[in-house]
This record gives structure tokens, sequence and C-alpha cells, in this order.
């Protein structure tokens, strides 16, 4: 939830930051620094859903496979 209320509090920053009345080059280089950060902020958001997609998936299973194993079974028996 911190990084959500992050995102949020940045949000509002970049919509405020023109009316600010910062110079130009400041305001260049907040925008950029913002952006930056809304850009690192997405990447841990984006690592920890393919952390928790990674979790949750099933194991592989071989089933396309399972018609080698009644085979097998039927081979014994002669």
């Amino acid at each position: 939830m911190k990084r959500a209320r992050t995102l949020l509090l940045l949000g509002v920053w970049v919509a405020a930051l023109p009316y600010l009345g910062f110079p130009y080059s400041w305001r260049q280089v907040l925008f950029t620094i913002s952006g930056l950060v809304f850009m690192y902020i997405a990447y841990l958001l984006y690592k920890e859903e393919k952390i928790k997609r990674k979790e949750t998936e099933a194991p592989a299973s071989f089933d396309n496979f399972s018609e080698n194993s009644s085979f097998q079974e039927n081979r014994k028996k002669i």
C-alpha cells in the first residue's frame, strides 16, 4: 500500500508542478526526476507481480505424454 500512496502523491505533484511558479529550467529537471521515480516504482510493482504470479502458477505437467504409460503397461502384460 505504501507504493500506491507514493504513486498517488507523485501524481498530485506532477499535476501541480506547472502551477507552482518554478523557473522553466527547474521545472524540466523536476519533471524528469518525477518521471524517473515513476518508472522505478512501476518496475518494482512489475517485479512484485511477476513473483506473485510465478508462486501461484501450477507446476508444469507433461500430460501430453500420458498415453505412453499405458503402452508400457500393455507391453508388460504380453
